[in-house]
């Protein structure tokens, strides 16, 4: 094991039958990181892209949790299960009649947009800080109320009954066990999620992840560095500004920020009016602040502050 100083993203493909938690911990424990996390949490049963936040960069997780999910889903129509997923007990069972392609089709189609979901009894989320599938175990299950969710696409992959493939784009905090349930329940059938694969996360996707036999590899080869993804590529899709040594001295002191301190490249009432997040970089294109504009007080403030 070595010590890693360097902040960063490290893509990890999970696999299955392990928590998130787990993973993260056990990158941590490989590279003897001193703080690791992860920008959303995959079931114990799902596999596919999570994305760890090393060192510093765990400071980002709060821009890259909202990123669009992608994910491959086996959906098993006839069987429905108390957590909707395949690790749960059978609550029913049904005969999958009339499931055409083309009703089977359409009835997806219904799913795609923004819709109300609500989130499964077993879950991670917490009533009165108790997790739902604590309480849901304890035989004391917590209903929460739907939620508003957005799926961008479903793509049906294959039907062959009673299993269909499905590739799903969705903003975060979507259920595909959920999804699949209510797509069972549209067609008569019921249903349950059977496998689940993320291929898509925080714009990180399955081709950069690397397996957790792949990371310990390059632990005992101390090639480490080469996996990570520097904290400024990892908000890639946040503005960016390239800061002078005035600029530099200003963020490391906490002074501060005006709008004639930016240089915004012929963009600032684009940033102004958006009101978002911008990255400040110094010459190395190192990450050395992520910033704010306030309308009110017009002017920015700071969102993360990192020392080189």
């Amino acid at each position: 094991m070595q010590a890693l100083h360097q902040s960063g993203i490290i893509v990890v493909d999970k696999p299955p039958n392990i928590s998130s938690a787990k993973v993260v911990a056990r990158v941590k424990r490989l590279f003897g990181a001193k703080k690791a996390g992860h920008t959303g949490t995959l079931d114990p049963f799902a596999e596919g892209v999570l994305v760890c936040c090393i060192n510093e960069a765990t400071r980002l997780a709060q821009f890259l949790l909202a990123g669009t999910k992608r994910y491959e889903a086996t959906l098993k129509l006839g069987i429905e299960t108390d957590t909707q997923d395949s690790t749960g007990t059978i609550t029913a069972t049904k005969a999958v009649v009339d499931c055409t392609e083309q009703r089977i089709r359409s009835t997806v189609k219904k799913f795609i947009g923004p819709i109300d979901q609500q989130p499964p009894i077993f879950s991670a989320l917490k009533h009165k800080g108790t997790p739902l599938y604590k309480l849901a175990r304890q035989g004391r299950p917590v209903q929460k109320p739907a939620r508003r969710i957005h799926i961008s696409k479903i793509k049906i992959l294959e039907i062959k009954l009673p299993l269909v493939h499905l590739e799903v784009s969705c903003s975060a905090g979507t259920y595909i066990r959920t999804l699949c349930a209510d797509i069972g329940k549209q067609l008569g059938c019921g249903g349950h999620l059977q496998a689940l694969k993320r291929t898509q996360s925080s714009g990180f996707t399955i081709q950069q992840a690397l397996s957790l036999s792949q990371l310990e590899e390059q632990s005992l080869d101390r090639e480490v560095n080469g996996s990570l993804i520097s904290m400024t590529e990892a908000l890639a899709d946040m503005p960016q500004c390239r800061a002078d040594q005035d600029l530099i001295k200003k963020i490391r002191y906490g002074q501060p920020i005006r709008k004639t301190d930016i240089d915004f490249g012929g963009s600032s009432k684009n940033l102004m009016k958006q009101d978002t997040h911008l990255k400040i970089v110094d010459g190395d294109n190192a990450l050395r602040a992520v910033i704010k504009y306030n309308k009110n007080q017009d002017n920015f403030s700071y969102a993360c502050v990192f020392q080189n």
